[in-house]
């Protein structure tokens, strides 16, 4: 959640920050009349409690009917204070729930606007100019089936539409790229990960996505867990109620898990293929460092993911993700699109976020800072998205005959392999 004292000192600022993302300032007013009526509720508890203290004092020092008066005053007064607890306890509630509406104030450099209001910061690589190579490129769902890699038919069969099974050099594919984006973090100083899939109501709220993001996720029935869209959700939980030492700040971590989206919202878009699923895997960069060097740090996070993504040879470009698009948590974005051939279009690949002190104020997250303790910030940023990579690989390095040749750098990973080879649609 924001930081109290700048809804308190700066509401104006708040709501500009509000405007930018295109959202109503009602939520600002909400949250301070609930903060009026949470410090009036705490000052009657506390009076009538001081009194009821009072009283009590006397009463061990009275005698006779001045005593049993003392004794019908303490039980009005004790009623009074329970009273005057509920309220209390209303009045917090009805903070938290206006003070955790506000998303995070993005930044000053972060566009205005909308989903389509995002700025090009830099291309990097050329897309590919198919018509002068003399053939149309195939989609990688072609591509898929020739090179048996992947099979949707048997994933809606199994599991229903936007699943698939990866299969012989599909899964191989998998494989090395995520242990090339591991290797890559590893490098970078990253402790490696595997985090789980399934997480407590806390961590899910705490990182965001119980708001606006709450129709996109999986909740198990019948069980207080919830399935993670990202291994953002239980790294930002992992140091829940703790105390971080400055001097090991920052903390990275690079995490593997599976991860689950309903895609709500999404119905007609990308129905074909593996670009927008319903699972999918993902290593998912993960910084707790403190607020002044987490500005250093994205810019950091997006040069990994750059690094990635250059490793893999693909054209693509980087976004400034306008205000109206960012998550709840996020106070700015960058977004990695790659050019996908039968698309005509750049789609995303990678995003990092710095959420700054959001996270970490739901998680109580602190470190120490000249004796005092302090929010750190929190960040993240995808190293590698399994299906849609393996979706820019293919129709990327596609050849006339539907071969696919393998990036120089993923080539280690997949046993030296060049070439991905045709061998038709498996299973007949």
């Amino acid at each position: 959640m924001i930081d109290p004292r700048l809804l308190r000192d700066d509401p104006d600022r708040v709501r500009a920050a509000q405007a930018k993302r295109g959202l109503s300032a009602d939520v600002v007013d909400t949250a301070l009349a609930a903060d009026r009526a949470r410090r009036d509720a705490i000052a009657a508890f506390e009076a009538r409690r001081a009194e009821q203290k009072a009283a009590g004092k006397d009463v061990a020092k009275a005698q006779g009917e001045e005593k049993q008066a003392l004794l019908a005053k303490v039980k009005d007064l004790a009623a009074e204070v329970k009273r005057l607890e509920s309220a209390l306890a209303e009045a917090e509630q009805a903070w938290d729930d206006a003070i955790k509406a506000i998303p995070n104030v993005a930044a000053d450099e972060a566009p205005a606007g909308g989903e389509d209001d995002f700025v090009v910061l830099e291309h990097v690589g050329k897309p590919r100019d198919f018509e002068a190579e003399g053939f149309a490129p195939r989609d990688h769902v072609e591509l898929g089936r020739l090179l048996g890699a992947i099979d949707l038919e048997r994933g809606a069969k199994v599991s229903g539409s936007r699943f698939y099974f990866l299969t012989g050099v599909g899964a191989q594919l998998e494989l090395a790229l995520v242990n090339m984006a591991m290797d890559q973090a590893r490098a970078a100083g990253f402790t490696q990960v595997i985090a789980p899939s399934l997480v407590k109501p806390r961590a899910m709220d705490g990182t965001g996505f119980l708001g606006q993001a709450a129709d996109d996720v999986y909740r198990i029935e019948g069980e207080d867990l919830y399935l993670v869209g990202t291994s953002e959700v239980p790294m930002a939980a992992y140091h829940s109620d703790e105390i971080l030492d400055a001097a090991s700040l920052p903390l990275r971590y690079a995490a593997f898990s599976p991860c689950f989206r309903k895609e709500a919202g999404s119905h007609g878009k990308d129905t074909k293929g593996i670009i927008r699923v319903h699972w999918f895997d993902k290593v998912e960069m993960f910084v707790y460092t403190t607020v002044e060097e987490s500005y250093a740090e994205h810019e950091r996070l997006l040069g990994w993911e750059k690094e990635f993504l250059d490793k893999l040879e693909l054209a693509y470009r980087v976004i400034d993700v306008a205000a109206g698009d960012l998550g709840l948590s996020a106070q700015r974005k960058f977004d990695c699109e790659a050019w996908i051939p039968t698309q005509g279009r750049y789609r995303e690949l990678t995003s990092t976020s710095n959420c700054t002190e959001f996270q970490s104020r739901r998680l109580d997250i602190r470190t120490r800072v000249d004796g005092q303790t302090a929010p750190v910030a929190t960040l993240n940023g995808t190293l590698t998205a399994i299906t849609r990579a393996i979706v820019a690989i293919l129709e990327t390095h596609q050849q006339a005959d539907g071969s696919v040749r393998v990036p120089k750098a993923l080539q280690p990973y997949l046993g030296g392999l060049e070439v991905l080879t045709p061998i038709g649609s498996i299973g007949g």
